[in-house]
C-alpha cells in the first residue's frame, strides 16, 4: 500500500513503513508503470520462462549475443562521453569494463540499462531496446549509487524486488546465493557496509536475470564474503548468464573476467582475455636483487621497461628467459628471482598512460 505526502511516497507492507524521497519515488513509479504493462502470469521456474517472439534461433551466432553497443556516440552538452564505442556481451561471459575516471564506463552502463539514449548508434539488450519493460525485467543491476529504504527488513526488500518480475528467483534461493542467511529479519539500516553490499547483490538476482550489471560489487566485503561473491559470479556465468563488471580491484577483474574491455576518452583501447591484455602490453615481469647496473639491464634485448622496488629491480621483457640467462651469467650473486606474468594493473596503466589512480569511478 502506498500514499503521497509532502515529504515523499509512503510505502507500507506488513506493518512496516518507509518513505521514498522524490528521486526514489520517481524511479519507483517508473518501475510500477513498467510492471503494469506486463501481463499477469503465474510465477514459474526459470526453465519455463517463455522465449520472446523475436528471440534468435538457438545455436545461431546471434543466440550467444546478449547486449551490444554499436558505434555509439553520447554527448553531454559539448562533452563527448562516448565516441563511436562498440561493445558486445555474450551469453555465459563475465566482461570487466575498465577505464580511468571519465572514460565513459558509467555512460555505457546507463545506456545498456535503458536509463539514457544514444545520440548516435544503436543499443540492444536481448534483441530489443533496453528501455522496454520486456528487456528491463530480464536484467539485474547492483549499482554503487543504489539506495533502498533503510526501515524495511531484508526479507521485505527481497519480496518487494521479486514482485517486479514475472518469473522471479525463489526467495530462499536469493538468500542462499547472496549469503544472506541470518539477515532476513534485520532492517537494512542496521546492517554493516559489507552486509548491505550482499543484500544489494541479492536484489540484483531477484528477477533471475539473463544479464547482470555489477558496479564495485565487493566494496566493504571481508575476504570470505568477497570470495563467496566471486564464486556466485562464476556460477552465474556457468548457468549461461552474462555479467558486466566494473571494479577498481584489478585483481578481481583478473580473477573473474573471461574478457577485459579497456576504454578511455569514450573510445575502445583494447579488449581480450586478462592474459592477452597483460602479455600484449607488458610482456612478462622479472623481479630480483642484483648488483647489475639498471642502465645495463635496460639495454638487454626485449627489455621494455625497468623500475626499482626497494632493494630489488623489476624488469619487463618480451623474452624474459634471455634476460634472466644474461643476468645470471653477469651476476652470480643474483637472488630472490621471480618471473611472472605482468599484473593487469601494470597493463592497464600502460594502456591508459598512467592516467588514473583508480581504474573506475563515476564518469560520464
Amino acid at each position: 500500500m502506498s500514499s503521497r505526502t509532502g515529504d515523499g511516497l509512503h510505502w507500507e507492507r506488513g506493518g512496516r513503513r518507509a518513505i521514498l524521497s522524490p528521486p526514489l519515488e520517481i524511479e519507483w513509479r517508473r518501475e510500477q508503470r513498467a510492471m503494469s504493462r506486463i501481463p499477469s502470469t503465474p510465477l514459474a521456474a526459470p526453465a519455463s520462462r517463455p522465449a520472446p517472439a523475436d528471440a534468435p534461433v538457438p545455436g545461431s551466432a546471434a543466440a550467444s549475443v546478449v547486449a551490444t553497443l554499436e558505434s555509439v556516440v553520447k554527448r553531454y552538452g559539448k562533452t563527448e562521453a562516448l565516441r563511436g564505442l562498440d561493445l558486445t556481451l555474450r551469453r555465459g561471459e563475465v566482461v570487466a569494463l575498465l577505464g580511468p575516471n571519465g572514460a565513459g564506463k558509467t555512460t555505457a552502463v546507463r545506456l545498456l540499462l535503458g536509463l539514457i539514449s544514444p545520440d548516435e548508434g544503436e543499443v540492444r539488450v536481448l534483441g530489443r531496446d533496453p528501455r522496454t519493460s520486456s528487456a528491463r525485467t530480464r536484467i539485474g543491476a547492483m549499482l554503487q549509487v543504489a539506495r533502498v529504504p533503510e526501515t524495511l527488513l531484508v526479507r521485505e526488500h527481497i519480496a518487494l524486488f521479486r514482485s517486479y518480475y514475472p518469473h522471479p528467483l525463489a526467495a530462499a534461493e536469493v538468500v542462499t546465493r547472496a549469503g544472506l542467511e541470518g539477515l532476513e529479519g534485520r532492517r537494512f539500516g542496521e546492517l554493516s557496509g559489507g552486509q548491505r553490499q550482499r543484500v544489494l547483490f541479492g536484489l540484483a538476482l531477484c528477477g533471475d536475470p539473463d544479464l547482470v550489471f555489477l558496479d564495485e560489487p565487493t566494496v566493504g566485503l571481508d575476504l570470505q564474503s568477497r570470495r563467496r561473491l566471486w564464486e556466485e559470479v562464476r556460477a552465474l556465468a556457468a548457468r549461461g548468464r552474462s555479467v558486466l563488471l566494473t571494479t577498481h580491484y584489478l585483481e578481481e577483474a583478473d580473477a573473474l573476467a573471461h574478457r577485459v574491455v579497456v576504454i578511455n576518452g569514450g573510445r575502445l583501447l583494447r579488449e581480450g582475455t586478462p592474459a592477452e591484455i597483460r602479455h600484449g602490453v607488458s610482456g612478462r615481469r622479472i623481479r630480483c636483487v642484483t648488483r647489475l647496473d639498471p642502465a645495463y639491464l635496460s639495454s638487454l634485448p626485449s627489455v621494455t621497461s625497468l623500475r626499482r622496488d626497494r632493494e630489488a629491480v623489476i624488469i619487463y621483457a618480451e623474452r624474459p628467459e634471455e634476460v634472466v640467462r644474461r643476468a645470471l651469467l653477469e651476476d652470480d650473486s643474483l637472488q630472490q628471482l621471480e618471473v611472472s606474468a605482468a599484473p593487469l594493473e601494470d597493463a592497464f596503466l600502460a594502456l591508459t598512460g598512467g592516467d588514473a589512480q583508480h581504474p573506475t569511478g563515476a564518469a560520464p
